[in-house]
């Protein structure tokens, strides 16, 4: 877009979480980098990546955090989840298991997340269509009856991950649009429980991950 990293109007943290070994690393490096890494080896630590969109009239950049292998270890805690505005809940359509567990990622992300947070349930690795065990219908059925978006994706062959992530930050901005409507004379939204007055709109310095509060 010739625009700079630096030159944006909102930060949106962004989590991914769900079992080891679905495809949550390969989501975000398709997303932010586009690339896929064939070695599925495991990396320890939390680690996030970036990308700068235009979504409406703004520049948003995506603050994507990864949990990198510690869910292997129920090691993920409330500072992973601190100031995310989205989320993207990830299972292997070709493992029943993961399915079968979102239910207690969910509780766990809205334990920890605001209750406001945008939430997408992504089924990935359509590339292993053949291997399927989990119908389409059956998580998508899920998602409507908990209010969260619902996409399937493959990372391999990059089917769906940017509408993934598109629709997620869209639906984060049309919520930021909506709060700043409730205040228009200050023309500000709340970006964190620490500075309640909010950060203007407009880019600035010191920008910080923007936090609903509707």
């Amino acid at each position: 877009m010739g625009t700079s990293e630096e030159d944006y109007n909102f930060v949106f943290k962004v989590v991914l979480i769900g079992e080891s070994g679905v495809g949550k690393t390969n989501l975000l490096s398709r997303f932010t980098r586009n690339e896929f890494n064939h070695d599925s080896r495991t990396t320890i630590g939390v680690e996030f990546s970036t990308r700068t969109i235009m979504v409406g009239d703004a520049l948003v950049k995506a603050q994507i955090w990864d949990t990198a292998g510690l869910e292997r270890y129920r090691a993920i805690t409330s500072a992973y989840y601190r100031g995310a505005v989205g989320a993207l809940l990830v299972f292997d359509i070709t493992k029943h298991q993961t399915y079968d567990v979102v239910e207690r990622w969910l509780k766990e992300l809205y334990d920890h997340a605001e209750a406001t947070i945008v939430v997408m349930l992504v089924g990935n690795k359509t590339d292993l269509a053949q291997a399927r065990e989990v119908p389409t219908e059956e998580a998508k059925m899920y998602a409507d009856n908990n209010g969260l978006l619902f996409v399937e994706t493959s990372a391999l062959d990059s089917t769906n991950v940017e509408l993934a992530f598109e629709t997620v930050l869209k639906d984060i901005f049309n919520k930021v649009q909506k709060q700043k409507q409730k205040s228009p004379l200050d023309n500000k939204v709340v970006l964190s429980a620490e500075n309640p007055n909010g950060v203007s709109a407009s880019p600035t310095e010191g920008k910080r991950a923007c936090c609903l509060n509707l």
